[in-house]
């Protein structure tokens, strides 16, 4: 296991664009701190996210929109009050069991705040070790619904699975009456796309069918036939590997792009020319594109990334929830979440809002579209829609 302990000292330039954001009506980190505590010993924070493996691109950003957030919450001195904030980052691969001996260790230790987590099945390991030691835990992309209300002490800095579906769901208006096909790979990633839609769109009235696709297949000529066949008034897309440029072709010269409204999700800008020449037929729900909003905090983000992707807001969001934990709660862990509960502020994306009852992080999304070839495509927002809009439903807290 890897461990890199990185003690900053912010430049002095992020100071002027956080000074702005002092007098809005949110809630905000970066309000005069304190720091709590009963010394001015620095506060560790243990970030354990994917640095290696499947997920590492999305923990690169992850820890840039971190750093970055950091920094612009703290007014440029990575501290809070008189305290530094100590980061420990930790590699874990993507593996569970790596993140949970990670988890641990830190804790072992002395940290009480653990951040990270771009995996969800990493995020579901690590939330009860949070809830067992009494520490703060703000998963990070994993969008995973089941991260939401796991235990009082677990947040999240991203959104969830539910959020996305909703945002699907404004590009046919009232589901009533409507058809919705989801075509999607046999396996888990597949189940749980299909469960989603039925739940949230489905529940709203519309009826929900399902075209799968064996994960091993190349050809998708078939599948396309069916899609046509169904006569669809919405199908959602949801597809991951090698595969998808070859799939969205075939849609695309078998005419179903052009015969109904196609939704998926947008991925990192590096995913977008797989799309190829489909992707202007496809309308996008989108977590979140460089030019989605443009607030104070995109804006100290864009300073410090140049192009903010996917999951930058995610890390920049998880260092605005722990400047905001250490302020109001200094070394207690009950403090700090209490601090978190129903608090708002501004994030990247716009207003975000932390619901007491399960710790859901209500959030806007976007409706977005690609225009663009080759390698060189640009996404444009749509649509922009509230945290209220795209509210899950709340759910028990489980711990």
């Amino acid at each position: 296991m890897t461990v890199r302990t990185t003690r900053r000292v912010f430049l002095s330039a992020a100071t002027m664009m956080a000074a702005a954001l002092a007098a809005t009506a949110c809630g905000s980190p970066q309000d005069t701190a304190t720091g709590g505590g009963d010394s001015a010993a620095p506060v560790k924070v243990g970030l354990v996210y994917s640095q290696s493996g499947a997920l590492a691109s999305y923990g690169k950003q992850y820890i840039e929109g971190f750093r970055a957030g950091l920094d612009f919450a703290t007014k440029g001195t990575g501290k809070v009050g008189d305290r530094t904030i100590e980061v420990t980052e930790v590699d874990d691969a993507g593996d569970p069991a790596k993140a949970v001996s990670a988890a641990k260790d830190l804790i072992g230790k002395g940290t009480k705040i653990i951040a990270g987590s771009t995996a969800s099945g990493v995020a579901l390991q690590v939330a009860p070790i949070a809830a067992q030691n009494k520490v703060l835990f703000i998963s990070g992309p994993a969008a995973t619904d089941a991260v939401t209300g796991a235990n009082k002490y677990t947040f999240r800095s991203g959104r969830q699975s539910y959020q996305d579906v909703v945002t699907a769901k404004s590009f046919i208006g009232d589901p009533t009456g409507k058809k919705v096909v989801v075509f999607a790979q046999d396996g888990a990633f597949g189940d749980a796309n299909e469960a989603a839609v039925k739940t949230v769109i489905g529940g709203a009235g519309a009826t929900v069918s399902s075209v799968r696709a064996p994960a091993s297949a190349t050809e998708f000529t078939p599948f396309a036939s069916q899609i046509k066949a169904a006569k669809p008034d919405l199908l959602f897309v949801a597809w991951a590997g090698t595969t998808a440029p070859a799939m969205w072709q075939t849609l695309d010269q078998q005419g179903v792009l052009s015969s109904t409204t196609v939704v998926t999700g947008l991925d990192i800008r590096a995913s977008w020319p797989t799309f190829g020449a489909a992707g202007a037929k496809i309308s996008f729900l989108s977590h979140y594109f460089d030019g989605a909003s443009d607030t104070e905090a995109s804006k100290a983000l864009k300073a410090k990334v140049n192009t903010i992707d996917l999951f930058h807001p995610d890390g920049f969001a998880a260092a605005q929830m722990v400047v905001r934990a250490v302020q109001e709660g200094g070394d207690d862990v009950d403090k700090m979440v209490t601090a978190l509960e129903d608090w708002s502020f501004d994030g990247v994306k716009g207003k975000m809002t932390i619901r007491a009852a399960d710790h859901a992080l209500l959030q806007p999304m976007f409706q977005a579209k690609l225009t663009g070839s080759g390698t060189d495509f640009t996404a444009t927002a749509q649509k922009s829609l509230t945290g209220d809009e795209t509210a899950p439903p709340a759910v028990a807290m489980k711990g």
